[in-house]
């Protein structure tokens, strides 16, 4: 399979570069932020790196209430 793509920093990363890395390729090569969302996820899937998701900025832990506030 012939890749198409530059790579953002002009190298393939490893797994755990991508996985830290919410963008892999060079941002430049593309007319809109759509072809570089569906270019992302190809690439994400290729090395074989979870896609991002929507809620992925949100804690998963609960979060305590303030302790002036009300319970």
């Amino acid at each position: 399979m012939d890749w198409k793509y530059r790579w953002k920093n002009g190298y393939r990363p490893s797994r755990d570069e991508a996985a830290k890395n919410s963008h892999l390729l060079d941002e430049s090569q593309f007319e809109n932020e759509q072809d570089r969302k569906l270019a992302e996820e190809t690439t994400r899937k290729l090395l074989g790196v979870p896609a991002s998701t929507l809620d992925e900025d949100k804690s998963i832990l609960p979060h305590a209430a303030s302790p002036n506030g009300k319970v």
